[in-house]
């Protein structure tokens, strides 16, 4: 197996690991308002700094600003605007690739 494999095989077995062990040593507990608020929060939050760092990276000086951010900022408009996401999702594509092509 490659390096790639067996990084990848780690992660799932430590997905799997993290979301056992809530269960396990939680037990019948549960948690409290405010933990299930930071709980709650949490995915959003993860999502969201990945995107954001998948969008802006991929140059070793810093900063990159090119077809993905007008593909995001789509996507952003077609969600506010309240449009089914399959539309939103064919959008930002449809808006990234173009920019791609024209470049």
């Amino acid at each position: 197996m490659t390096a790639v494999w067996v990084t990848i095989a780690l992660l799932c077995l430590g997905t799997i690991a993290i979301k056992a062990a809530g269960p396990l040593l939680m037990g019948e507990h549960e948690p409290r308002g405010r933990w299930l608020a930071v709980i709650a929060l949490l995915s959003p939050a993860l999502l969201s700094s990945l995107i954001v760092y998948q969008t802006f990276s991929g140059h070793p000086d810093g900063l990159v600003v090119d077809a993905r951010v007008a593909g995001a900022a789509t996507a952003v408009a077609g969600a506010l605007t309240r449009l089914p996401m399959f539309a939103v999702m064919v959008l930002a594509a449809g808006v990234t690739a173009a920019l791609r092509a024209l470049a």
